[in-house]
């Protein structure tokens, strides 16, 4: 997105999110892939159909010295499950996040996901939208860790989703659905916007707008300046930055 008039170029962003998809459907895991790469802040490190590939991919990327910081993973593979993948990767102490996709949506399968320490649960089938409400919830959760070094307790539930969060991790009232939704309109648009803007392009109440731009601005995701040569008070617009 080319920069407003006048208003400082953005400085070079924090380092991509690191994927692993794995999927043992070769078109899905495929067309997860082609997805990841279309987003701004993510790149795609690697692509398994089952476990052992998984694993294989996760140990190569540790050798090599490359950080992966996502897996995108399956719970239900050919060779094992995807359980065994999540337990080699926290028996490896690798730093890694696990993204859970599964049609399953029994509570066994909810708590042993959560045993694993999975960041999230994604059931299938979903949308790309979906998918782009969950990958953007986790790069907003990275950055705000990033962005400090202590936490005070309020802090530390609203990370984790918890007292007045949803399951996505995001303030009450906000879904990620609508998230998502506001996150391509700015990301599609040649010059910044204002809450009125995205207001009127969703359909959306200025003040609903304005509480989805605040939550992306908080998580370093847009910048947001004050417009100027409007008559009154200077308006203020907000550019995604990702």
């Amino acid at each position: 997105m080319t920069p407003a008039p006048d208003s400082p170029a953005p400085g070079p962003g924090p380092d991509p999110v690191r994927v692993v998809v794995v999927d043992d459907e070769q078109i899905t895991a495929a067309s997860h892939a082609e997805y990841i790469r279309s987003l701004d802040g993510f790149e795609v490190a690697a692509v398994a159909y089952n476990a052992q590939a998984a694993i294989a991919a996760l140990r190569a990327e540790a050798a090599a010295g490359r950080a992966v910081d996502l897996v995108l993973l399956d719970v239900t593979l050919p060779d094992r499950s995807g359980y065994d993948v999540a337990r080699f990767i926290r028996g490896a102490d690798l730093p890694v996040d696990i993204l859970m996709v599964t049609a399953r949506r029994d509570a066994a399968s909810l708590r042993a996901a959560s045993l694993q320490g999975a960041y999230g649960y994604l059931v299938k089938p979903f949308s790309f939208t979906q998918l782009h409400g969950k990958l953007t919830a986790y790069l907003a959760f990275r950055e705000r860790l990033r962005g400090g070094t202590s936490f005070a307790q309020a802090d530390i539930d609203r990370l984790w989703g918890r007292e007045g969060g949803d399951a996505e991790g995001l303030p009450k009232g906000l879904s990620a659905e609508t998230l998502a939704e506001v996150s391509r309109v700015l990301g599609e648009a040649e010059a910044p916007l204002s809450a009125g803007e995205v207001a009127a392009a969703l359909d959306l109440s200025r003040v609903t707008a304005r509480r989805y731009l605040e939550h992306l601005h908080r998580g370093a995701l847009v910048r947001k300046q004050s417009r100027h040569g409007t008559p009154g008070r200077p308006e203020i617009e907000y550019a995604w930055v990702g």
